[in-house]
């Protein structure tokens, strides 16, 4: 089938200074300071990855002309930027901003915004995370007048870039953690409101309307409303709210990830199934590279994907592009995890081990495309 694909990957945005980021990693580069402290935590496990372009920083517009190249190049034509905003004020907004906006050939590859509205601890900070602490930096929760300058400054700052992802003319924006939005906002019929509202600011500035979706969590996930109860299940949720479409954000939260990797590929193109059955709006397919967040800690934590090569990654890519074609109606949209999730290691950059062989891998299922 002669098709055009949207290969959607996500981009932790952390490799750039940030003078909030210092309190987590002090250095001053982002992120980097804890790969280049990472370490294996016992025999065979396969760390340290270290990134074949060094450790760049992505708020370089000259980086992320040549990170975009590399990506449209091997067949990825779209960014899902991780966005943050905390206590009034944007968060690591620089490699998108200062990087890709700012990059000449930014037409090459699209990009989005995925609002990542969770808390935060001390999880960045390598020196104090899995500490027994219940260190809260930051909330994700906003209220309604916080989720309209917000809204405002997507839609006036981003939405009416050329290169902004839409469709079906739609800008598309993705929320992360549905409960956190809910609580903020004050329940289920008050965020049906705000985001109604959304929609409406959307049309104001110019565009057909908004394409909003949303990662869905695990299978027992539960909804909470505003005062802690448990106010209907995801699916309920997500028609009720309104959603346009949904997908996930990293295969640990659909499937065990503590086997192979074909494995639990497997269970996960059946649960591609299952939801598209579930759901009167799309599942958008989503494929991780991996998951093994040991770089992120001192100490060994369960939980690792075995034999991820990338030959085995690009059987997973074949199976999501049979299920897109399987939807000739529906965005053929697949979502991946991630550009550069490096210290979960599920990243798409080149590494000392595997050199070029994720990239290889999409390359050679889409970029013929």
């Amino acid at each position: 089938m002669n098709r055009t694909y949207d290969i959607a990957a996500f981009v932790w945005p952390s490799y750039h200074p940030d003078p909030r980021a210092k309190i987590f990693w002090p250095a001053g580069f982002g992120e980097w300071e804890t790969v280049m402290n990472n370490r294996p935590k016992f025999p065979g496990h396969e760390q340290p990855r270290y990134p074949l372009w060094g450790y760049v920083n992505e708020a370089d517009p000259c980086v992320m002309r040549m990170q975009i190249d590399a990506a449209a190049d091997h067949g990825i034509n779209v960014f899902i930027y991780d966005w943050y905003w905390y206590d009034g004020r944007p968060f690591l907004e620089g490699c998108l901003n200062d990087g890709y906006l700012k990059a000449a050939n930014n037409s090459r590859v699209k990009f989005c915004i995925m609002w990542a509205n969770h808390d935060v601890d001390m999880l960045w900070d390598k020196r104090n995370a899995g500490l027994k602490n219940d260190s809260l930096i930051w909330k994700g929760a906003v209220d309604r007048q916080e989720f309209e300058i917000i809204a405002h400054r997507i839609i006036e700052r981003y939405f009416s870039h050329p290169s902004y992802y839409k469709i079906g003319d739609k800008p598309c924006f993705v929320i992360y953690d549905l409960n956190i939005l809910i609580m903020g906002l004050g329940g289920l019929e008050k965020t049906r409101h705000a985001l109604d509202w959304f929609r409406k600011e959307t049309a104001k500035a110019g565009f057909k309307d908004l394409n909003l979706q949303l990662i869905l969590r695990g299978l027992n996930f539960k909804v909470i409303g505003a005062l802690g109860e448990n106010v209907s299940s995801q699916l309920e949720v997500v028609e009720k709210l309104g959603f346009d479409g949904v997908t996930h954000y990293q295969i640990v939260g659909i499937t065990d990830i503590d086997r192979d990797y074909l494995e639990s590929m497997k269970d996960v193109a059946g649960e591609w199934e299952s939801l598209s059955r579930d759901y009167k709006i799309p599942y958008y397919s989503h494929v991780s590279v991996g998951w093994d967040n040991n770089p992120r800690f001192n100490m060994f934590i369960p939980g690792i994907v075995k034999n991820n090569t990338p030959a085995n990654f690009e059987k997973a890519l074949r199976m999501a592009k049979a299920y897109v074609d399987a939807r000739p109606k529906q965005a053929p949209l697949i979502t991946l995890n991630s550009w550069n999730e490096w210290t979960e290691t599920s990243y798409l950059q080149p590494c000392t081990m595997y050199g070029y062989g994720y990239l290889e891998a999409v390359k050679r299922v889409f970029a013929g495309q």
